[in-house]
């Protein structure tokens, strides 16, 4: 399995930002207000990228007293850090084609200036979301792979 190549979380966030940014153009005034912490649940899903990470790291390094991984829970963990970047770029692409929208009207359009804090936390936090994905995708890496480069001194 390949690592999840840049090009395809960047272009995944662009395309998703064009498509916010349209949609917002076409119909932000009849959507409701949204809430300040709409995307804050990507940080939950963050979290427990990293927990994993941190969990499965010294097991995957086959560190001395840890048990070794078995293979379905380590290909389900490299299924959600793939996941997790991928939705993360793509969140994170939706609240950056949102902010681009409600930046230029925010001081004209009360509402735009409220949604605006919530878009700036979604936005954190998509990109939380991505960097805790690669990481635990990082964190996977299998030692024993010949075509993956393995540093021993990885933290």
């Amino acid at each position: 399995m390949k690592f999840t190549p840049a090009r395809q979380l960047v272009a995944a966030a662009l395309v998703a930002a064009v498509l916010a940014y349209a949609g917002a153009s076409f119909a932000y005034g009849g959507l409701p207000r949204l809430p300040a912490l709409a995307g804050a649940t990507l940080l939950l899903i963050a979290v427990v990228d990293v927990l994993l990470a941190v969990t499965l790291r010294p097991r995957i390094k086959r560190k001395p007293g840890t048990e070794p991984v078995d293979a379905l829970p380590a290909a389900r963990a490299v299924a959600l850090a793939k996941a997790s970047s991928m939705a993360g770029s793509i969140m994170g692409g939706v609240w950056l084609g949102l902010l681009g929208y409600l930046l230029p009207i925010r001081d004209s359009v009360q509402a735009a200036g409220e949604d605006t804090t919530a878009a700036v936390i979604g936005l954190i936090s998509a990109v939380a979301l991505v960097a805790a994905g690669l990481w635990l995708e990082h964190c996977l890496r299998n030692p024993d792979d010949p075509d993956e480069p393995y540093d021993d001194e990885d933290s």
